[in-house]
């Protein structure tokens, strides 16, 4: 006989949970490195329409695959809401094929279905989640996405004649995604020490984060991934926006060697942006400039990523170390993509030592660091750059 949940629950109390401490690894490198996700943590993935945030989740699922020593593997719940049946059918296609539905499970509400179903499928999805947590397991539920969710509530609103507030959502549009995200945490050891990590999606129009519903949802979750129109246009792959993405569990959340090697990324990547609109105006820049703007380029280019292709975490290092230690200063960028497919394979066999301190998640001292680097400039070394 199945166990009935209740799909409306108060959230733990504080004194129930433990810190997030524990990573969720997304497999992305951008993500991983600079906005890192913990176990327990609801990060917020919010941009324009057709920017490549569904992809961000899909990958993180699919990266569950690849389970840690020691930790336990994520059961995933991908939770569509109000999005056309076609589209919910290639996703759950797709995880078939990367053999993500072993441990996925799809709660779907389609644009074609009632309203009311729409607004009950993410508590659904979270009371199924639930059952997973109170028996010690680790879940990850994407809510995709909330917009629609907000519009599905709206209509059930004003159907039940309730006033209209701002853009006629109704005066607790706030605290319906309140109690839904509230939901998602770490339990402590004593309370089964299982845990919900949620990935709300929001769809913002014209990169407006600060209309109605984005600025709710931004205020509840514990950061934002925010992809950008531009970046994506102009071929950035994920197109975050580092200046405006942000973890609020932050390095918590990593292991000490993808510390180690992250800390300089978003300098260096924040530190091109600007430079780079600065240098449109003018030819002549000086040394320093032109030096932090080819190591910005290099940077960029290591943190594009295939959509549908998460790495495991040593070769995420691997690669973020390759541009932020200069080892590629003189590396052609047009070249990088070719060396990058190379590097990790080379860096695992030869350096196998540091390869095993960072599986185990140890710190790296300079020994190792220059032990690492010295793998990557030899690996280099086998590129004819004269052609």
């Amino acid at each position: 006989k199945g166990k009935e949940y209740l799909l409306e629950r108060i959230a733990a109390g504080v004194v129930e949970r433990h810190p997030v401490d524990t990573p969720l690894k997304t497999g992305v490198k951008s993500i991983d490195a600079m906005t890192p996700v913990g176990r327990g943590q609801r990060q917020l993935i919010i941009g324009d329409r057709n920017t490549g945030k569904t992809a961000i989740a899909i990958d993180t699922i699919i990266n569950q695959k690849k389970k840690d020593l020691g930790l336990k593997q994520v059961i995933c719940i991908y939770c569509a809401i109000g999005q056309k049946r076609g589209n919910i059918a290639k996703t759950v296609a797709l995880l078939d094929k990367e053999g993500a539905m072993n441990y996925t499970i799809v709660v779907a509400s389609s644009a074609s279905d009632p309203a009311s179903l729409q607004y009950l499928a993410p508590f659904t999805a979270t009371a199924i989640g639930e059952y997973f947590m109170e028996k010690g397991q680790d879940v990850l539920i994407v809510y995709d996405d909330l917009s629609k969710h907000a519009t599905a509530y709206r209509q059930l609103s004003l159907i039940l004649r309730r006033p209209a507030g701002r853009e006629a959502y109704p005066g607790d549009i706030f605290y319906l995604h309140s109690r839904l995200l509230e939901r998602s945490v770490r339990m402590s050891k004593e309370n089964g020490g299982g845990s919900i990590t949620s990935f709300p999606i929001i769809e913002t129009q014209a990169n407006d984060i600060s209309a109605y519903i984005p600025t709710n949802v931004i205020s509840i979750t514990d950061g934002q991934i925010f992809l950008e129109a531009d970046l994506f246009n102009s071929g950035t792959r994920p197109a975050v926006n580092v200046g405006i993405s942000v973890s609020r569990v932050g390095g918590a959340a990593q292991t000490k060697p993808m510390r180690q090697v992250a800390g300089p990324v978003k300098l260096e990547l924040a530190q091109f942006r600007s430079l780079a609109a600065f240098a449109q105006f003018g030819s002549d820049l000086d040394e320093a400039t032109q030096k932090a703007i080819d190591r910005g380029r290099r940077v960029s280019e290591i943190l594009n990523q295939p959509q549908y292709e998460p790495l495991d975490e040593v070769s995420e290092i691997i690669s973020l170390y390759s541009a932020t230690s200069g080892a590629l200063d003189d590396f052609p960028v047009d070249k990088i993509k070719e060396f990058e497919s190379k590097v990790s394979g080379f860096v695992k066999a030869k350096a196998k030592k540091v390869v095993t301190a960072m599986e185990k998640g140890e710190k790296m001292d300079d020994k190792m660091l220059a032990e690492l680097k010295d793998a990557i400039i030899s690996c280099k070394k086998t590129f004819d750059l004269k052609k």
